[in-house]
């Protein structure tokens, strides 16, 4: 039987301190942090190119083959950090990832984001710092959710009924980075062509923008980088929960089976947003492009599955909780990692893909067309995005840690009300342990800490 939630603010701060401190004990002993190596690939490529006259795509982190591989308005919107040594580029970059996700936290939330209190958000808190692809992201240095939180932006205005203003977000977002493209197709899909065409002309923009900065930097990734497999790491590492990593892992490196996979899951995506758009569920439907971004992407590294972040918080909004609550769980365990030597096998095909099978079972079944009474998404007349974020904050107890508090945190997630979201446990870094040989374990605290594995090195 789940204990009541405590009754008294006493209570309720004391549980509160008991999950904090838990939470503190597990990131701090199980999982391994990352040094902040994307982070490093992009201050490196960014001094290189301004102090030192070099290019911001033959910069390599000192020890390792990995460089900057995101679009260069992405090089040029980080431009900043030239002012800035390494330590207070890191605590620069932490502002912002925080900023970010009380923004898209906020913009999830809805209208009714003050009734959770600070129990509600308290608890919240507590449930990010064990989600894996959030924690990653952070201590990589990545900027995932500064784009999920611009590209949300573009749902929220759709939802109020100000889509003349949507598309900014979107076009920026897929300027810094290749995959928030799809959302693009999503408005074109929805009906939305004006949005469409605005988020189109700013990622143009912004791209002939930095091609009008840096013309060689352009005219290289546009016609080499992008198209080097070798610069964004090795498919079949277990960090790539794509579709493409799933193959990779069984040995298929026919791309026609890949091409197959990526256009079935794409008329399943098409049909499930145009339905969700229809019935004026933005959010829903910007969750299932989310989704769907990460299955067809060629690398999808753990990091990246903050995308799924607006799917739990549908999951929850639909009243269903404890599949929101174990589906988080699992995202919290870098479950993944066991199979970092040897994905052969049932237990290899089944385990090693486990999130990918997550971003395929939410992308077949997550609810839509959910809205609460009264919301009607799409008039001018409505105020929010989504439904807050109602009960349940799921119960997560990592493999090595039994955070038994947390099942308490459930049930005092039903009284304050708490939208799953976060930063999680850890398993090698991304971009480059993607890329690492085989006989590497970035799953080592040394390893892991200088491995680039974050996104193929940004990309």
């Amino acid at each position: 039987m789940t204990p009541a939630p405590p009754r008294t603010d006493r209570g309720r701060l004391l549980l509160v301190l008991a999950l904090a401190t838990l939470v503190t004990l597990f990131t701090a002993t199980v999982p391994l942090l990352r040094d902040w190596f994307d982070l490093r690939v992009y201050y490196g490529s960014i001094d290189s190119w301004v102090h030192h006259g070099g290019r911001v795509y033959d910069y390599r982190v000192p020890g390792t083959p990995y460089g900057f591989t995101y679009p260069p308005f992405a090089a040029v919107a980080m431009l900043p950090m030239a002012l800035l040594g390494m330590h207070a580029a890191i605590a620069v970059a932490l502002l912002l990832n925080l900023a970010a996700l009380a923004v898209v936290l906020r913009l999830l939330a809805g209208a009714d984001w003050r009734r959770h209190g600070w129990y509600g958000w308290a608890l919240t808190a507590c449930l990010l710092a064990l989600f894996e692809p959030l924690r990653d992201t952070f201590s990589f240095g990545q900027v995932n959710v500064l784009l999920l939180a611009l590209v949300l932006a573009d749902a929220t205005l759709l939802a109020t009924g100000r889509g003349r203003l949507a598309g900014v977000g979107i076009g920026l977002a897929a300027a810094v980075k290749l995959t928030p493209a799809l959302f693009i197709g999503l408005l074109l899909v929805a009906g939305r062509r004006r949005a469409a065409a605005v988020a189109t002309a700013v990622a143009l923009g912004a791209t002939a923008f930095a091609a009008g900065v840096d013309p060689d930097a352009s005219r290289f990734y546009w016609t080499e980088a992008l198209w080097d497999t070798d610069r964004v790491g090795r498919l079949g590492y277990v960090s790539n929960q794509s579709v493409q990593g799933v193959l990779a892992r069984l040995g298929e490196p026919d791309r026609a089976v890949w091409a197959v996979a990526v256009l079935l899951i794409l008329g399943v995506w098409a049909l499930r947003t145009r339905r969700a758009a229809a019935a004026g569920d933005w959010t829903a439907a910007f969750a299932l492009t989310g989704l769907a971004a990460c299955l067809v992407s060629p690398i999808t590294w753990v990091h990246h599955l903050v995308w799924l972040l607006p799917s739990f918080a549908l999951l929850v909004r639909a009243g269903r909780p404890r599949v929101a609550g174990a589906l988080y769980a699992v995202l919290c365990t870098s479950v993944v990692w066991l199979w970092f030597d040897d994905a052969s096998g049932i237990d290899g095909f089944l385990g090693s893909n486990i999130y990918t099978w997550i971003t395929l079972g939410l992308l077949l079944w997550l609810p839509t067309g959910q809205l609460r009474p009264g919301l009607r998404t799409g008039s001018r007349s409505t105020s929010t995005t989504t439904a807050a974020p109602v009960p349940a904050a799921p119960a997560i107890s990592p493999a090595s840690v039994q955070t038994d508090p947390c099942s308490s945190a459930t049930a005092a997630a039903t009284a304050g009300g708490v939208v799953p979201a976060g930063r999680a446990a850890g398993a090698p870094s991304e971009p480059t342990a993607s890329t690492l040989p085989a006989d590497l374990k970035p799953q080592s605290r040394s390893e892991r800490a200088s491995s680039y594995t974050a996104d193929p090195p940004p990309s």
